[in-house]
């Protein structure tokens, strides 16, 4: 079973020790098999998270046995991170840990060295502070997370969650990290490009909510829907769909069909050997060439090379349904 490490200090931020313990120790697979084992670790026994004081049962030793480590933010990022937890993080790395921060958790990530020349994510008010005390570092300031493979950053607040929901994708897929997200109840779009996950909220008394149509057209991706058979469907005239749409999703309903097709292309590459032509098609998109253009926008890559990455197995399976006197489509 995956082990994740998390790591409290005096003066952790509550709400980001909870992120993984929730999100990871959740995580079910088939035959509600957990997915992952959540510990939390301290240099001390005893942690100060400033509204309350706590217990830890593990001491820095656990890290050397996690797959995943994760260092929550604290509070005062001036403070001296504790040589003993540098040490632990930079020989659990080399020995191949995934390492993982959230918020001002990138402050003790940056000591230990190792993002040194790479790009950082971190809270955009302690974004000029982790430029200017590590210059080798690039902060940026815009991104809710960022993924180095080994190395993973994330700004603050619910970005925590983005990264935790992220990291249950890439080792699950996306049915058990769509399930995870459910759990967390994650908002149905995310700013900045970072909509992989679908959680529809209640609707809200006055009917104003767009949960009800968005689970419609979850369910009517296929169809060739345009914006005013969108808004026929919700009763509304365009102009007030756009606004509900801008208010709620910080998008147009154009923009948040495009996506859903995305997500559900993602999720039929990782869990089926279809081609890429017949995903298209039950998609929406029509045809292979439009799924690649919409899907290198959101995805930043091929379908192709996600599905390799994800499920190569499949990969391997879909290329040999390949007709032999059909030459496979180069990708894009």
């Amino acid at each position: 079973m995956h082990l994740v490490a998390v790591v409290a200090l005096d003066g952790v931020v509550p709400f980001d020790l909870a992120i993984p313990c929730e999100v990871f120790g959740r995580v079910l697979l088939a035959g509600d098999r957990p997915g992952y084992r959540v510990h939390v670790c301290g240099v001390t026994r005893e942690v100060d998270a400033g509204t309350f004081r706590m217990k830890t049962r593990h001491g820095l030793s656990m890290l050397a046995k996690a797959h995943t480590i994760v260092l929550p933010g604290v509070c005062d990022v001036t403070a001296e991170v504790p040589p003993r937890l540098l040490k632990a993080i930079r020989s659990a790395a080399a020995a191949g840990a995934r390492v993982a921060s959230i918020c001002s958790g990138a402050f003790i990530l940056a000591a230990t060295g190792l993002l040194d020349g790479r790009r950082a994510a971190t809270h955009w008010l302690a974004a000029g502070e982790l430029a200017r005390r590590f210059p080798a570092i690039e902060v940026d300031a815009n991104v809710l997370y960022i993924d180095h493979g080994q190395l993973l950053t994330s700004a603050g607040a619910a970005a925590g969650l983005d990264l935790c929901l992220h990291i249950v994708r890439r080792d699950y897929g996306a049915s058990v990290a769509a399930d995870a997200a459910r759990l967390a109840v994650m908002p149905l779009e995310r700013s900045g490009g970072q909509s992989q996950f679908i959680v529809h909220a209640s609707p809200s008394p006055d009917g104003a909510s767009l949960a009800p149509l968005l689970r419609w057209l979850e369910e009517n991706v296929s169809r060739d829907l345009t914006l005013q058979a969108i808004a026929r469907r919700a009763a509304l005239s365009v102009r007030t769909l756009n606004r509900r749409f801008r208010e709620q999703m910080a998008t147009t309903p154009v923009q948040w069909l495009l996506r859903a097709r995305v997500r559900r292309a993602q999720c039929l590459l990782e869990t089926t050997a279809r081609s890429v032509e017949a995903i298209a098609a039950e998609v929406g998109f029509g045809s292979a060439s439009v799924l690649r253009e919409h899907f290198k926008k959101f995805v930043i890559t091929s379908p192709q090379a996600y599905r390799r990455a994800f499920r190569p197995a499949l990969a391997r399976a879909a290329e040999a349904q390949e007709s032999p006197t059909t030459p496979v489509r180069q990708e894009l």
